[in-house]
């Protein structure tokens, strides 16, 4: 099988846990009064270092550098929360559309981006 299928595959079990708990807690909290991008900057933070574990472990079985991998995908994270905020702020506070769908779109959206920058940039292969 391709590796980076197989990366995939196991980027997208790490993604779908932590993104299902995290899109479950986003509307619970919004539920309780907590604005859309309070709720999801809070849960971003949480998601993103539950998902460095994960994914430094699991999806690329990375063994390089702790801190720099560790501030490689803090970088990464910054542009892809500035991605989600983006869009919220776009779709939801300019254009009106619920919040809750947008929500589920940057969520996939976002995680595209991260992919990629994981991959190519956070946790790639030593050079030979």
């Amino acid at each position: 099988m391709n590796h980076t299928f197989l990366q995939l595959i196991k980027y997208g079990l790490v993604g779908l846990t932590t993104n299902t708990a995290g899109y479950l807690l986003y509307l619970w909290t919004v539920h309780l009064g907590i604005s859309p991008i309070l709720a999801m900057t809070l849960l971003y933070i949480l998601g993103a270092t539950m998902g460095f574990i994960g994914n430094r472990k699991l999806t690329f079985k990375y063994t390089g550098s702790l801190l720099g991998s560790g501030s490689r995908y803090l970088l990464t994270h910054l542009a892809g929360y500035t991605l989600n905020l983006g869009i919220l702020v776009i779709f939801v506070d300019k254009l009106g559309y619920p919040h809750q769908l947008i929500q589920a779109i940057a969520i996939l959206t976002v995680a595209a981006f991260l992919f990629i920058m994981f991959k190519t940039v956070v946790f790639r292969s030593p050079q030979k």
